[in-house]
């Protein structure tokens, strides 16, 4: 088992790591839209949260050594559903084909009142 970080995305905010490489699997903790440098969630609405925490999300990647065309799941959670197709727009962005399986739920409160939080699992080849 092998810790991943990188100061090019935010720190932990609690007893977790960045992301934990395990064999050939890398799984990511959440990320939320914090600015890394400031450690403050982004201004702007559910575009701007998902760009930032796929952001981070790939600068955790990049710290393992992958790219996010190696992610194979992904696991979106909204603050508000209602929020899913201005979330799915900047998400595509991110992925291309053979997209990565994904699971979106909404959920009552998200850390740092953020609208989004995302994480996934990578393979490293």
């Amino acid at each position: 088992m092998k810790t991943i970080s990188t100061t090019s995305a935010p720190q932990a905010i609690g007893p977790y790591s960045q992301a934990i490489q395990v064999g050939q699997f890398i799984y990511t903790s959440g990320q939320i839209p914090l600015n890394p440098a400031t450690g403050t969630l982004v201004e702007g609405g559910i575009r701007e949260q998902t760009q930032q925490s796929l952001s981070n999300i790939k600068a955790v990647l990049e710290a393992a050594g992958v790219k996010m065309s190696n992610v194979v799941k992904t696991t979106v959670f909204l603050a508000d559903m209602n929020d899913f197709a201005a979330m799915n727009e900047v998400y595509a962005t991110f992925f291309s084909k053979p997209f990565p399986a994904r699971s979106a739920v909404a959920v009552k409160t998200l850390p740092k009142g953020a609208l989004v939080e995302i994480e996934v699992v990578a393979y490293a080849e």
